[in-house]
């Protein structure tokens, strides 16, 4: 048996806590059984934004002519040598984070599958590990859905994705949340042609407004087929014969030369041989914690897309830091309480959001007015041309603080964090209209959304 104060399962999450705890002289064990990192850096967030932003490089590209600006009528993109540039880029990083932690006297690094044997025991390569404290940040993974045929296919998810060198022709998307559309917006930009295969709506966790404007302009770049299932997969001679079936019954068959499936994730939790532990799962296989982020057995943490609050790398490291303050820097008892949590869907058009929706202030009954202001309705909107986007901001009737606020449009990712300090300040809408915004800016549209927000708040 290998004894050790913390043992942290997971080097993505896991490492808000690994690093700063062996800096405070905790004698620490690592268990990751991919590539360091994590799932944003080596199959999420950081490379899927690397393959993003040339994608809406080459928008801006094509859409120069609106401006006056003669651009070739063909933008080609050297598909397999950007896929590899990220991908070195990746492994590179990934790679370095090894030497630190070999450098690190404090530090043991195992590379293989953990598996509890019991609460405070944990194998790993024929090694038993136990420690006082353990922090399970396994992430989670692309859920596969049970779909006749699709086994045995050679099918992508995300992971795939971002690491193919040969751009399709034509791909099948079945998904509609924030991954499908990353990608799919991506690879559709570098020319393939892209279709998504959509159960209900787009984005259906967002506000109301920001669905109905985002498919609007989303739809009128890209092939969608609404309300379907899908009934079969099969594939022959390189190429998927997908059977779909819309809400009248009616069944057609699509072909293409790849299938992407983005359909949602499922926590890794349940590889962990959690059976031998008191830490026990929800009904979607998510670890159960307390407000304090420990599961049901003493001394064993959880934190991250395992548990299911937010599946979000900003989160985590909020947990992570909340971890390692309350359990090794003040220790306290003090429960977690999370700031207002933002978003981004980094496609095009792009969208990021703060706060309560619409849709959830209705259903809790809650007084509240609506700001609403268009990208076009601004002086930078009108320098850029704009003809989609918006920002939209929701503030509490009596007390005129900020409920929500939800941006469609250019540089949404960035015009958001005005909203959310704001938000976490508890700050008012007359707050927000006392700075002063620089002119012609894009937050500009955030101060015009604001002042009808306030002028709606005088009438009543």
């Amino acid at each position: 048996m290998k004894t050790y104060d913390i043992i942290v399962i997971g080097s993505g999450g896991g490492s808000k806590i690994t690093t700063p705890a062996s800096k405070l002289g905790y004698k620490v064990a690592i268990i990751e059984k991919d590539s360091l990192g994590g799932t944003c850096l080596n199959r999420g967030c950081i490379p899927s934004k690397m393959l993003i932003y040339p994608a809406d490089v080459t928008h801006e590209i094509r859409d120069a002519h609106k401006f006056n600006i003669d651009v070739p009528t063909e933008v080609s993109t050297d598909f397999a040598s950007l896929v590899s540039r990220v991908t070195e880029t990746i492994t590179k990083e990934s790679d370095s984070i090894i030497p630190l932690y070999e450098k690190n006297p404090n530090i043991d690094y195992y590379r293989g599958k953990a598996t509890f044997v019991s609460n405070k025991v944990v194998a790993v390569n024929g090694d038993d590990l136990t420690a006082d404290k353990i922090f399970i940040a396994v992430g989670s993974r692309p859920m596969i859905p049970n779909i006749p045929g699709l086994a045995g296919t050679p099918y992508i998810t995300s992971t795939e994705a971002l690491r193919n060198t040969v751009l399709p022709k034509k791909m099948l998307v079945l998904g509609a949340g924030y991954i499908a559309v990353e990608l799919g917006h991506a690879y559709a930009s570098f020319g393939c042609e892209v279709h998504f295969l959509v159960r209900s709506t787009f984005l259906r966790r967002e506000d109301r407004d920001i669905r109905q404007e985002f498919d609007r302009v989303f739809s009128t770049r890209h092939h969608v087929h609404r309300e379907v299932t899908l009934s079969s997969v099969s594939y022959t001679q390189n190429q998927f014969h997908i059977m779909i079936k819309d809400k009248q019954g009616k069944e057609k068959i699509l072909d293409a030369d790849a299938f992407l499936i983005a359909a949602g994730v499922v926590p890794n939790s349940g590889q962990l041989g959690l059976e031998n532990t008191d830490v026990t799962l929800n009904d979607k296989g998510f670890i159960k914690v307390d407000d304090q982020l420990q599961t049901g057995a003493n001394g064993v943490y959880a934190l991250g897309d395992c548990i299911g609050n937010y599946l979000f790398r900003h989160s985590v490291n909020f947990e992570g830091e909340y971890l390692m303050k309350t359990l090794f820097v003040e220790k306290s008892d003090k429960p977690i309480s999370y700031p207002p949590v933002p978003h981004a869907v980094f496609t095009l058009p792009q969208i990021a959001g703060v706060g309560k929706t619409e849709d959830e202030l209705e259903q809790e009954g809650g007084e509240y007015v609506v700001g609403l202001n268009a990208y076009k309705d601004s002086a930078m909107g009108m320098a850029r041309l704009s003809d989609h986007g918006f920002v939209k901001i929701l503030v509490d009737k009596k007390l005129r603080r900020l409920l929500g606020a939800h941006i469609i449009g250019d540089e949404a990712s960035d015009m958001i964090h005005v909203l959310i300090a704001f938000m976490t300040a508890n700050a008012t809408v007359d707050d927000l209209l006392s700075m002063i915004y620089i002119h012609p800016a894009l937050p500009e549209i955030v101060r015009n959304a604001a002042r009808k927000a306030k002028a709606a708040l005088d009438q009543t």
